[in-house]
């Protein structure tokens, strides 16, 4: 069994122009997690390389490019499937993220699982936390971020 949260919202926009909102404008609402930091370092901008094996990355003010995974699933305007790491997981290990894009009426369902977080290790990756715990800091997270990204997908 895996570990993973689920979180789900409405945007006002079709599945395609959700899924380019989400792809396309990740910089622009992707917000920082002290929790969840994908470098070591200050937060920089997200940004996805499209297509299947594309990279997401991170640019810091510096120019250094960190990437924090790949695309294993490119379907637009229906699903984007990525992997995940964090700075302080070791470095073989990774989760993944799968967002889908649902047409309901003139809105878009856009769906967020993130799992694998049972592979995670106990220690400075998991802060301290049991999975309960460290999984609703995770969901919160993530509402979070599905807000923003509503807020700028409108």
């Amino acid at each position: 069994m895996t570990s993973k949260v689920f979180v789900s919202l409405r945007v006002k926009a079709a599945p395609d122009r959700a899924f380019a909102a989400f792809v396309e404008e990740i910089g622009a609402w992707w917000k920082p997690n002290g929790l969840f930091q994908t470098t070591p370092r200050a937060p920089g901008v997200l940004a996805f390389e499209p297509g299947q094996g594309g990279a997401l990355t991170e640019t810091l003010a510096n120019g250094k490019v960190f990437e924090i995974g790949r695309i294993t699933a490119w379907e637009p305007p229906a699903r984007l499937e990525f992997t995940w790491r964090q700075a302080n997981f070791p470095l073989e290990l990774h989760t993944e993220v799968e967002v889908r894009f649902e047409a309901i009426g003139d809105e878009t369902r856009v769906s967020v699982e993130h799992r694998g977080f049972d592979q995670v290790p106990e220690g400075a990756a998991r802060h301290g936390f049991p999975d309960e715990a460290l999984l609703m800091r995770l969901a919160e997270w993530w509402r979070s971020l599905l807000g923003s990204y509503r807020d700028s997908s409108a």
